[in-house]
């Protein structure tokens, strides 16, 4: 995409009102780009709901084990192993320790001894009963990350579950140590009796801050001690709530003041297994499946996480439906839909279990909802709340591929749930992206049946968002409403979040459609991470929220209840050729290329290369690949390789046609053909057989991030060769596959970096603008009211672009100022890179 270039119009200082608290500029700098935003206040506009933007919560990079979920015990039930990760065993995150000559042997069992049978290892201490009076032989937790973060004078409740054999009991000492084993609490004594399963708890006081804490549970005498559950909480979660939640994370997130909280996935939501935990199907590869999570804690059944490590299930249901009322959100679950996504793209044939899944569906209604005389009702009472959550809304599937499988199990789930509970909105879905075949079908399929509302998911690249301001507005106003699920820009620096802000405002001008939005995912452990961008990050005693989390936050802080309709000119794009080198890359597959070609639109020949001389015309990416030339043709040979794209030509090279010849050899995928490249992050290719070769499709990747230009469902075959063409005209691509045109697209949307909105929040005008241009906006703001206070509030974000957030520096923080002489017509300068909420009292 070519560079933005400001409009230059007639300068508008003569406009200017007033004393205006506009940042100064540097001598340096480049003059202003002028802009005008007209507001007409008289002229209604759509109704925001107070649910419009919301947080979704996914157990993805440790955002609940380690994470929100206030636990310090890692495995504290021994139930940790390979299903969850190749590297983990019964006793990660634990050590033997033994003082004054004890010794012992430490066994983890499951056998008739369990806890129970969802609970099913446990820990066989054998004491031997040796050393001087002191001696003591047990385990040592090292917690999350670094270890436990303990603060001086801080409570900790400590709980475990254990049994004995020995006849007078067995004395435990519990005490908090630092990693070099120095004891840094007064030791709590328990001595465990009796050979039945008992709880015990206590409470610990650190005498110091560390972070590097741990915990230790050692024993004394002899004979065979039983452990399981052990647990360390600290007292001050967030509300003072049992098995609850870590304080600092649960404040950021109930800072934004969220409208919802949608949980638990995710990809987490419909991958794996359908099946129930129950004899003789022990998996630990199961969908995500409510009743696992909820009762007393030592009851719930573990899981392996989608996302590579373990689901303890102490943060379930029922605290997920607690924390959205904490912090006076609208819960929104989903539940699988018997279709798995996230590509693993499977079906599951089994209309009883389909009947099962859908009754277990009906029951999380009536545990929400349901009288405290009804069965779930009951036991929503029994674990602390009579009163119903008050359940409104519910997700059914989560990113589907296979739209028309999903859609017929989406049904059954949605007449069913119609059938007893008329009053919920049962959400669908269109997929895991912004456009293209599955999209397009999941939508036609719920337009068709009147589906009340469509989740959609997208991530894609600053550029693209600069781009699509307009999305929803040419979407039907009397289809189906959107639920923007999971958005975000890839990366998590300032520019990002720029981007996103300016797509917001469009959110917020359709709010008639879009009724629910979600930047995606929410936490992420710094030194655990599956995914980036993320919106909170933290470590195991600190957390900050990242750029985007500032936009969020002062979007969802500064809503308002109605759009007022506004208008603001525009910055044309420069309009020019697509413009780049080729290249050739794989993704998880060896593949052989030969005969490439690149000719200019006149016949001049750019390059021809048949590999008889070697491949020295070709860039490689350090590490990217095993490329060689093998048997007359230049061949990736490493199955497990991603991204491995090798380069040749002339970044300036435009109008032109690539051929070539591309063979499968082995692996998951197909071929990834590039043109237009200016570097390794900035290029586009044709995907051939991608995603698991369950599709094809031509994306544009800008810093990075990639979006989805044009699709089909084309797949490739192991050990056939294909003739390739892709044909550059202007902004213009044709694609050809083995001599046919497989597809074309128009890469000219502009990418508008000034942006804003108006909203109405009781008696003030809210005027939200974007500024994403390297140049500062002088603008002639028109409010179309003759009674406006003369001074206004203004909150600002500003920034480099690059500007990233991290524990030790948050260089993107909102900056609150006073503008004064505000009138009818007044002029302001919006800085460079910034975003600027400014809070009018108007009549």
């Amino acid at each position: 995409m070519a560079p933005i270039r400001p409009r230059l119009v007639l300068a508008l200082a003569a406009l200017m009102v007033g004393t205006l608290m506009a940042a100064p500029t540097r001598a340096d700098a480049p003059p202003p780009a002028d802009h005008a935003i007209t507001v007409t206040p008289g002229r209604p506009g759509p109704a925001i709901a107070p649910t419009m933007y919301g947080v979704f919560f996914e157990d993805i990079n440790n955002a609940a084990d380690g994470g929100l979920y206030a636990e310090l015990v890692q495995n504290r039930s021994f139930e940790f192993g390979p299903a969850d990760n190749r590297t983990y065993t019964p006793l990660t995150a634990w050590q033997q320790t033994a003082t004054g000559g004890a010794t012992g042997t430490l066994q983890v069992v499951d056998d008739a001894e369990r806890l129970n049978t969802r609970n099913r290892n446990h820990l066989r201490l054998a004491l031997a009963g040796t050393g001087s009076g002191a001696a003591r032989f047990g385990i040592v937790n090292s917690g999350y990350g670094a270890g436990m973060a303990l603060r001086e004078g801080a409570r900790h409740d400590f709980s475990v579950w254990a049994r004995t054999d020995a006849a007078a009991g067995t004395p435990l000492t519990v005490e908090l140590r630092t990693a070099d084993g120095t004891a840094v609490s007064a030791p709590l004594g328990i001595t465990v009796r009796g050979d039945r399963w008992t709880k015990y708890t206590g409470t610990l006081t650190s005498r110091l801050t560390t972070t590097s804490g741990r915990l230790a549970v050692t024993a004394a005498g002899s004979g065979t001690l039983r452990l399981d559950m052990v647990s360390l909480f600290p007292r001050d979660t967030y509300k003072g709530r049992p098995n609850g939640l870590r304080e600092d994370l649960a404040e950021k997130i109930a800072a934004l003041k969220p409208g919802f909280l949608r949980f638990p996935g995710g990809c987490l939501v419909n991958t794996g297994s359908h099946q129930a935990y129950e004899a003789p199907n022990w998996e630990r590869r199961r969908s995500y499946q409510w009743k696992d999570t909820i009762g007393p804690v030592e009851q719930r059944a573990v899981n392996a996480n989608f996302w590579g490590y373990h689901q303890s299930y102490g943060l379930g249901y029922y605290e997920y439906f607690q924390f959205a009322e904490d912090i006076g959100a609208m819960p929104l679950p989903v539940v699988p839909a018997l279709v798995t996504g996230c590509g693993e793209n499977k079906v599951t044939d089994d209309p009883a279990l389909l009947e099962r899944h859908i009754q277990d569906t009906l029951d999380l209604i009536e545990f929400a909802n349901g009288p405290v005389t009804s069965e779930w009702g009951r036991k929503r009472a029994a674990m602390g709340h009579p009163k119903p959550f008050g359940l409104t809304h519910l997700g059914v599937g989560n990113e589907e591929n296979l739209p028309d499988a999903f859609f017929t199990r989406f049904t059954a789930f949605r007449e069913a749930i119609a059938a007893r509970y008329p009053d919920i909105t049962v959400i669908g879905n269109s997929g895991p992206d912004d456009s293209g075949s599955v999209f397009d079908r999941a939508w036609q399929l719920s337009r068709q049946a009147g589906v009340a509302m469509v989740d959609e998911h997208y991530y894609n690249s600053p550029q693209w968002f600069l781009e699509n301001n307009h999305r929803y507005d040419a979407y039907d106003r009397h289809g189906p409403k959107v639920f923007l699920g999971e958005y975000a820009s890839r990366d998590n620096r300032f520019h990002n979040a720029l981007s996103e802000a300016a797509f917001m405002t469009g959110l917020e001008r359709n709010a008639d459609v879009v009724r629910l939005a979600s930047y995606a995912p929410l936490l992420a452990d710094v030194d655990h991470t599956q995914w980036r961008p993320d919106m909170i990050w933290f470590d195991n005693h600190r957390s900050w929220g990242s750029t985007s989390y500032e936009v969020q936050k002062l979007f969802m802080n500064n809503t308002g209840d109605r759009v007022v309709p506004s208008r603001a000119t525009t910055t044309p794009a420069v309009s020019g050729p697509i413009t780049g080198a080729v290249g050739l890359s794989t993704w998880a597959t060896s593949a052989a290329y030969d005969d490439v070609e690149v000719t200019a639109a006149d016949g001049t020949a750019l390059l021809k290369d048949d590999f008889s001389a070697g491949d020295t015309r070709w860039t490689r990416t350090a590490g990217r690949g095993d490329w060689a030339v093998r048997d007359g043709a230049f061949v990736q040979a490493d199955t497990a390789a991603e991204d491995t794209l090798v380069t040749a030509g002339d970044t300036g090279w435009h109008d032109y046609d690539l051929r070539l010849k591309a063979t499968k050899k082995s692996g998951r995928e197909g071929f990834l053909i590039a043109f237009g490249v200016r570097d390794t992050g900035n290029h586009y290719w044709w995907n051939l057989g991608g995603w698991n070769n369950t599709r094809s499709a031509v994306e544009e990747a800008v810093d990075g991030g990639k979006e989805t230009l044009t699709e089909n469902g084309t797949t490739i075959e192991t050990g056939r060769t294909y003739d390739i063409h892709v044909r550059v005209r202007g902004r213009q691509v044709t694609l050809y596959l083995d001599g046919r045109e497989w597809g074309r697209f128009t890469d000219d949307k502009a990418a508008e970096p000034f942006r804003q909105v108006v909203t109405r929040d009781k008696g003030d005008l809210v005027v939200k603008v974007v500024n994403a241009q390297a140049t500062p906006a002088r603008t002639r703001i028109d409010l179309g009211t003759a009674k406006v206070a003369p001074t206004a509030r203004l909150t600002t974000l500003t920034g480099a672009p690059d500007a990233v957030n991290t524990a030790d520096d948050q260089p993107v923080r909102p900056r609150a100022s006073t503008l004064r002489g505000v009138a009818k017509e007044f002029t302001y300068t919006f800085p460079a890179h910034s975003v600027t909420f400014m809070r009018i009292r108007a009549g």
